[in-house]
């Protein structure tokens, strides 16, 4: 928009330079005020009668020249106080207005990590509009050095305070997991800020360890319409499970996913979803609840091929799980993705699943020494086939892509087929023809 309006504010300034240039040269050229004009067939006369008062003549052809320049010289006030509106530069001028619905705030959630800096400055460098994509930062635990960094951007980021940082009541066998107790109460009340007290209407949550990628912020942008009008979507998500660097496909920054596993790690959801699960908020392990089928009723996530959030915080709660066997390579997209201008509507759940389906289910099954030992011939891609919870283990687990279940749900599964790439090709690591449903105890 404003580059459209840059444009017009040059073009008026070149007209306006333009019309005087016309302007001078007719006045210049034209004969004094009152001559008539050639005599002859179809002689024509000027309105004017001639007079022999030519110091008049000039005099009144000066005043005619000084009005028309003083017009001009409005017309011109206008084009700088327009360009002075839409300049970016300019601090004091008003802000653009954006509709409500479309505002995606983004909800950092922070503790006493200093490196939060790391990720405010990358959102800040990529953010493409302040008033599209306000930054609100949650901090928890009351660290001091944390608190100054967050406070170093000034109006920059929303700067948000836990009240409560006692701890919590526990029984004794889960005195350990404190940790995970005050990140559920944390999640809780700064998702009631961003959807109750700030009234947004969707919000990306993101931890304070996350890196994102250049179309981050196009990639919500462009979902936010299908997540708002497809009932059998509950979030979207940044993050691929199986994202490592080998395993995803290089060439296919643009394909997006359904998935039944909730990924986190750099999600959006609307406030209905909200205004669902906030009187059922679990006191710990939210993440985890949020897979369970109570919480999903069905329902999948959007995630990509290539991840647009990178964790780099190996300290935490969580004391490094899967942080160094899985979590540190996951390949970060690089690639902008013009998402927002590209036909997404192949992800609306019926489309989608009669095409994911034809497309697993019509590839050929082959077997894991052949996947293993890079044997398969063509392109793919390729079916490896699953019929038990040992069985789906043991597959997941030699070939290097995640084997754990929640509520029998496959990391990045879609209808119990984890799609990932082996040697340059694709496989589908899929159940047998005719699945129906998850089985919650494959936990």
């Amino acid at each position: 928009m404003i580059r459209k309006r840059g444009s017009l504010i040059l073009c008026g300034t070149f007209l306006f330079i333009t019309w005087n240039a016309i302007l001078v040269l007719l006045l210049w050229g034209r004969p004094p005020s009152g001559q008539t004009g050639e005599h002859g067939q179809g002689k024509r006369e000027v309105a004017e009668r001639p007079t022999n008062d030519m110091v008049g003549d000039v005099l009144r052809m000066a005043d005619t020249f000084e009005a028309e320049l003083e017009m001009q010289r409005k017309i011109l006030l206008q084009i700088k106080n327009q360009q002075s509106l839409w300049d970016p530069s300019n601090k004091n001028a008003p802000k653009v207005v954006v509709p409500p619905q479309l505002v995606i705030p983004i909800l950092v959630i922070a503790c006493n990590r200093v490196t939060v800096r790391r990720c405010l400055d990358k959102l800040l460098e990529l953010r493409p509009s302040a008033e599209l994509f306000p930054i609100i930062v949650s901090q928890d635990c009351g660290h001091a050095e944390t608190a100054e960094v967050i406070r170093s951007y000034g109006n920059q980021v929303i700067h948000l305070k836990q009240p409560v940082l006692s701890d919590i009541a526990v029984r004794p066998e889960h005195k350990k997991f404190q940790g995970y107790y005050k990140i559920s109460r944390h999640y809780r009340w700064a998702l009631n800020q961003v959807f109750k007290t700030l009234s947004h209407s969707s919000a990306v949550v993101v931890e304070d360890d996350l890196e994102v990628a250049p179309d981050f912020f196009e990639y919500f942008q462009a979902l936010l319409p299908l997540l708002k009008s497809d009932p059998t979507l509950w979030c979207v998500s940044a993050w691929n499970d199986n994202g490592r660097d080998g395993y995803v496909d290089p060439g296919s920054a643009n394909l997006l996913y359904r998935t039944d596993f909730f990924p986190g790690l750099g999600w959006m959801l609307l406030r209905e979803m909200w205004e669902e699960l906030e009187p059922k908020w679990p006191a710990s392990f939210w993440d985890d609840w949020m897979r369970h089928p109570e919480q999903r009723r069905g329902r999948a996530c959007i995630r990509p091929e290539i991840s647009r959030t990178l964790t780099f915080g190996r300290k935490g709660v969580s004391l490094g799980q899967f942080y160094d066997k899985y979590l540190r390579y996951i390949k970060l997209n690089t690639e902008f993705v013009p998402f927002t201008k590209l036909d997404l509507s192949y992800l609306k759940e019926e489309k989608y699943r009669e095409h994911f389906e034809e497309e697993v289910y019509r590839a050929p099954v082959v077997t894991y020494e052949d996947v293993k030992q890079g044997q398969l011939k063509g392109t793919g891609p390729y079916r490896l086939q699953y019929s038990s919870k040992d069985s789906f283990k043991i597959l997941a687990k030699n070939l290097g892509v995640m084997d754990d279940l929640k509520s029998g749900v496959p990391r990045t599964g879609y209808r119990g087929v984890v799609s990932f790439i082996s040697k340059g090709r694709r496989i589908y690591l899929a159940p047998p023809p005719g699945w129906t449903k998850y089985d919650p105890s494959w936990s």
